[in-house]
């Protein structure tokens, strides 16, 4: 099955992409990560990108397209989509490539977390400036306060860590995903996953989805 994951940044989305492709076989298509590789890879479509973001523009929707065939084009099978569709104009396009390429989307599922727990999970992570090991004040605090337990060096909360950057970051999604649910809703694909729960419990909800 091939699978759109949804969540709120700090809802679990990577912890459980992680967990499919460990346990299911499954691959990841993240478009952050395709940006990257076709920039550092200086393809063309990498540099069309790199210009519209050298500009402070927004890559276009074709772009991201063609982007996500070309990966689809080698034949991979039970994909994950992260990070796309992030509009209802995407989703259309993306569904009219699946079609062509004789593909569709099984279920786009949702992550759901309550705003305050989001918040309480991301603006409690503390990460050290040396080894960039992650820590969190409630779920992994450190040894000895402030210091890293891997080589001691200060640990610091980081500026997108915090209260009111993060509130930011979770109005966006908020509202960017709600015609998406309403979209897939009409398509007969949204589930909602409560994402409140031990990751072990979602993941045993995602699988029961899947299979």
């Amino acid at each position: 099955m091939n699978l759109i994951l949804f969540g709120a940044p700090g809802a679990g989305k990577g912890t459980q992409s992680e967990l499919l492709i460990k346990r299911q076989n499954m691959t990841q298509i993240s478009t952050g990560d395709l940006f990257r590789a076709a920039i550092k890879g200086q393809t063309a479509l990498g540099k069309e990108a790199q210009g519209y973001m050298d500009k402070g523009q927004l890559v276009p929707d074709s772009v991201v397209i063609r982007m996500v065939e070309e990966v689809l084009a080698k034949g991979v099978k039970d994909i994950i989509l992260d990070g796309f569709p992030r509009t209802v104009a995407q989703a259309e396009a993306l569904e009219e490539l699946l079609k062509k390429m004789n593909l569709s989307i099984g279920k786009a599922i949702f992550l759901e977390v309550p705003m305050q727990v989001l918040m309480d999970r991301l603006t409690g992570r503390r990460v050290c400036k040396n080894c960039g090991a992650v820590y969190h004040i409630v779920g992994k605090p450190t040894k000895k306060e402030g210091e890293c337990d891997v080589c001691g060096s200060e640990v610091i909360q980081r500026n997108d860590d915090k209260e009111e950057v993060i509130g930011t970051r979770l109005k966006t999604y908020q509202e960017f995903t709600s015609p998406l649910k309403e979209y897939y809703k009409k398509a007969g694909k949204f589930i909602e996953v409560d994402g409140n729960r031990g990751t072990e419990e979602v993941y045993t909800e995602i699988e029961k989805i899947i299979k």
